[in-house]
């Protein structure tokens, strides 16, 4: 199904679920992906159990009725390896921010271009296709795909949310009801303790910040800033950055250590799922904001 441009996901018998962000916290269980149909049917059979048939199991209007024929027929399956966490090209992930290596394969790369971009739908085809050879082919190029902005400089790839989509499309502020956690970008958890605050993007209110808030993004790569949300409010005239006032966290890593197998017990779904913010081992441990390999063009703010 893969080969034909099925975006499924890998099956696991534990995995995350794919609805998202409506099903971030939530893991499915498959038990009985190792199980054949026919012994399944046997045994409730025997049990003197019915189940209901689904039709679209053998209507060959649907890939997977078709890929279940070609396997009958026997045609070769392609098993995956599976990624271990910290393996697979992905190198660090902090804040929206993510670092990868060139040698990155296609379902890794989609995994992380959907998570930097905070999108429902991982990128497939010939885009994906065309950008993970430009990376092999050690291009240095911006580019953007699913929302997700790519940087290739030197020997290590910068992935970031897309910011100028904001300022084609601006969208419109998002209102944060007092202790609701909102989802804003599909990539960051917003709670507010008071009423009257809204949610926009960074990307053309950073002049409006206060000189300690521009400090603080001083500290992140240019091309990420733009995408970080930021606050105003009804009787406020000017924006601060979310975190004061409001309490936010980054979405990205826990969804990508998700995407990537690494998370591997229910435990270590259930203080996130409650809205904990423990710092995920996965990520955080590397500099974000420098792309090695590459050197600084000359006045450039980003590192």
């Amino acid at each position: 199904m893969r080969r034909n441009g099925s975006t499924l996901g890998r099956l696991r018998e534990w995995g995350p679920s794919p609805v998202w962000p409506e099903g971030r916290g939530l893991m499915l269980l498959r038990p009985l992906l190792d199980v054949h149909r026919s012994d399944l049917r046997d045994a409730l059979r025997a049990r003197g159990r019915t189940w209901i048939e689904d039709p679209a199991n053998a209507d060959p209007r649907y890939a997977r009725s078709r890929a279940r024929v070609a396997l009958a027929e026997g045609a070769a399956s392609e098993p995956e390896p599976d990624v271990q966490p910290g393996q697979g090209g992905v190198v660090a992930a902090c804040e929206g921010v993510i670092l990868i290596r060139r040698d990155i394969g296609t379902r890794v790369l989609s995994a992380v271009l959907v998570c930097a971009g905070g999108g429902d739908r991982p990128p497939r085809g010939e885009r994906l296709e065309r950008l993970r050879a430009r990376l092999a082919g050690g291009e240095t190029f911006t580019a953007a795909l699913s929302g997700a902005r790519i940087e290739a400089r030197g020997d290590q790839v910068r992935v970031t949310r897309e910011a100028g989509e904001f300022l084609r499309r601006p969208p419109a502020p998002l209102a944060l009801p007092p202790g609701d956690e909102t989802i804003w970008d599909g990539r960051w958890a917003l709670t507010a303790t008071e009423p009257g605050w809204f949610v926009l993007p960074a990307a053309g209110r950073m002049a409006a910040l206060s000189p300690a808030d521009r400090a603080r993004l001083a500290g992140e790569p240019a091309a990420s800033r733009g995408g970080r949300p930021v606050l105003i409010r009804n009787e406020l005239a000017a924006t601060v950055l979310a975190g004061d006032g409001v309490r936010a966290r980054s979405l990205v890593e826990d969804r990508l250590a998700r995407a990537l197998g690494g998370v591997t017990q229910e435990a270590e779904t259930e203080s996130r799922a409650h809205g904990a913010t423990p710092r995920n081992h996965l990520f955080c441990d590397a500099d974000i904001t420098e792309v090695r390999g590459a050197p600084r063009p000359e006045g450039s703010r980003d590192a």
